[in-house]
């Protein structure tokens, strides 16, 4: 009876512990494979780019846009048999998903991503997954990154300061400075000081890059300007060599290889 339970129990943890595994692919091109473990918590994402692998659907299509320092792109349909020249990368309007956008995932070398239209045409950020891309990137500075947060909080902070330090409160504290009376200016000022702070708290569209974002960025590198812009679904384990392979070749005006680079996706755990 015991080793009956035993066996069961054994049974029973193999059942959730290979429920639980990630999924993984392998994107195999003429220059060398990738293997990439696809996220459990964007499912629309891993579900839809699961089914067209099993389909076939990317097997014998193009990466077509290679830009160094940036992505390797993807899958477009357009691009098999290509001829050279041929204007490709055409998106599939049946093959769109809801956004899975995930503040935690960031564009670290080796994400693989949804590309999607832009937010003119696109307004709740519909992925296109007919198509992928693998981040490149490059290796930033502490200071780059010091930079790009500037660049960005900066224009945010003036405009909400201007915002409460209007004139009329400038003059009134200027007043109350020139008539020594300290505790009325401390009050006007903390009180103006407060909401300052409260909204650039609030403000959605600050930039504060988190511990491990600025670890990757500034060791294995990566694009840290699409963070928060498109949904990234997976990251690279194995093949980080085939990325800079890819990303390293001559291309076109169109940014499409001149050597046809040509991918076969293959389902390795589901």
């Amino acid at each position: 009876m015991v080793r009956l339970f035993i066996i069961l129990f054994i049974c029973v943890l193999s059942f959730f512990t290979a429920s639980s595994q990630s999924k993984v692919v392998q994107i195999s091109t003429n220059f060398g494979n990738m293997k990439f473990r696809l996220y459990d918590d964007t499912p629309k994402h891993r579900d839809a780019f699961i089914e067209l692998a099993n389909e076939g659907y990317y097997n014998g299509t193009l990466f077509y846009r290679v830009i160094q320092d940036f992505l390797i792109q993807g899958g477009s349909k357009s691009s098999k048999d290509a001829p050279p020249g041929k204007r490709i990368g055409y998106g599939d309007p049946d093959k769109t998903v809801d956004d899975e956008i995930i503040a935690h995932y960031f564009h670290k070398k080796g994400s693989l991503c949804a590309p999607r239209q832009p937010d003119e045409v696109n307004p709740f950020k519909q992925s296109d997954i007919s198509q992928f891309f693998i981040i490149k990137g490059s290796v930033h500075t502490a200071g780059a990154l010091d930079t790009m947060e500037l660049a960005i909080n900066r224009p945010i902070r003036k405009k909400i300061t201007d915002k409460f330090f209007t004139p009329e409160v400038r003059k009134e504290l200027k007043q109350l400075k020139e008539e020594k009376k300290v505790e009325e200016f401390r009050a006007i000022a903390n009180e103006v000081k407060d909401k300052i702070e409260t909204e650039y708290s609030l403000h959605p569209a600050t930039l504060e890059f988190s511990e491990a974002q600025r670890e990757a960025y500034t060791t294995v590198g990566g694009y840290p300007e699409l963070d928060g812009k498109y949904t990234i679904f997976g990251e690279c384990i194995s093949g980080f060599d085939v990325i800079d392979k890819i990303a390293s070749l001559n291309t076109d005006k169109n940014n499409r290889p001149y050597t046809d680079v040509k991918i076969t996706v293959t389902v390795l755990s589901e």
